[in-house]
């Protein structure tokens, strides 16, 4: 059957379609038999009001845009549940689209999400460039997760990528570690400050950097965990991947190759999502508190919506070492 729609509703109630569009809204102006009559039509039918034609309808929109750069990393998708867990205590609703990890596809996302002209929006690692974001926050409220900004139309959520990283380093210096090597996140959202962070601790500790480059995927951890084996005698005995991801990515190359972590090689993380803590990685990492930078995200674009705040709001969460099985001491 086809789904019904306000004519139905109207037709069943014997009232007129506009009648039916204010009892929808919730409008004071309808009385309270039309009311309950609407109700009734609308119950018996199975009408219940697509929440972007509501919102166009009405102005008034529930709709959260949400912008995912990478749909396979699950950093993402545990921060969206605390985006989610907040919207939906408070009558909103997320629609989510993604970048693709593509700067040209991201813009195309985002401007897709405008389309429904939601409440507002959460753009997740976003790429695009400062000038995107700005048009963006220019047609609702914008909140940035994992990535920085100086917009005073913008709110971001982030940790401290910068002493994370040096959190990592000096934990593997304790063990032993003196031959380190960071895989980067190329040009993924937050990289460049986890690495200075990298190549700040390395220094103090009078050790010199050494960087590969590579991305948030798994993928290319692998594939730089193989330039690392090819390049480097005698062999790095830790590696400082630019995020769990990656880890797993190396890990696996590692294997392959006949090395194990962390008797051979030490493998340190980054975010703490779920794939780190399975029995079988085990995973030492960098704890990003994903539900709650998603709880404040939300948090902040309602304060926007609702309260009228103009002056932005910057979180900056600090991370937390979670020591597991792939790190230990350096092999003799």
């Amino acid at each position: 059957m086809a789904r019904p729609t306000m004519e139905d509703v109207a037709a069943r109630a014997g009232v007129s379609r506009a009648l039916v569009s204010l009892v929808m809204r919730d409008s004071p102006k309808v009385s309270r038999e039309r009311r309950e009559a609407v109700l009734r039509a609308a119950e018996e039918l199975g009408y219940s009001p697509h929440a972007v034609a509501r919102s166009l309808a009405s102005r008034t929109s529930t709709l959260l845009g949400v912008m995912v750069s990478d749909l396979h990393n699950p950093f993402f998708a545990e921060i969206v549940d605390g985006l989610d867990a907040v919207a939906r205590s408070e009558g909103f609703e997320l629609i989510i689209n993604t970048g693709g990890r593509s700067v040209a596809r991201e813009r195309g996302a985002v401007q897709s999400l405008l389309s429904f002209r939601p409440a507002g929006l959460v753009l997740l690692g976003a790429a695009v460039p400062a000038s995107d974001i700005a048009a963006a926050a220019d047609k609702a409220p914008v909140v940035l997760v994992a990535r920085d900004s100086r917009l005073s139309t913008v709110d971001t959520v982030n940790d401290d990528g910068k002493a994370g990283a040096e959190v990592v380093v000096d934990h593997l210096v304790a063990l032993g570690h003196t031959r380190i090597v960071h895989l980067d996140g190329g040009r993924g959202s937050q990289a460049a400050v986890r690495k200075r962070g990298y190549v700040g601790a390395m220094r103090k500790h009078g050790l010199e950097p050494a960087v590969l480059s590579s991305e948030y995927t798994d993928s290319a951890g692998a594939k730089a965990a193989g330039q690392l084996l090819e390049r480097f005698d005698p062999l790095p005995t830790a590696i400082v991947a630019a995020n769990d991801f990656n880890a797993v990515g190396a890990i696996s190359a590692l294997d392959e190759a006949g090395l194990r972590v962390p008797q051979d090689v030490s493998v340190v993380g980054y975010d703490n999502t779920s794939l780190a803590a399975l029995a079988r990685i085990g995973l030492t990492t960098i704890d990003q508190p994903r539900r709650e930078m998603g709880r404040l995200a939300a948090e902040a674009l309602l304060q926007r919506i609702r309260d009228g705040r103009v002056e932005p709001v910057r979180h900056l969460l600090q991370p937390k070492l979670v020591v597991r099985g792939t790190t230990g001491v350096p092999r003799s």
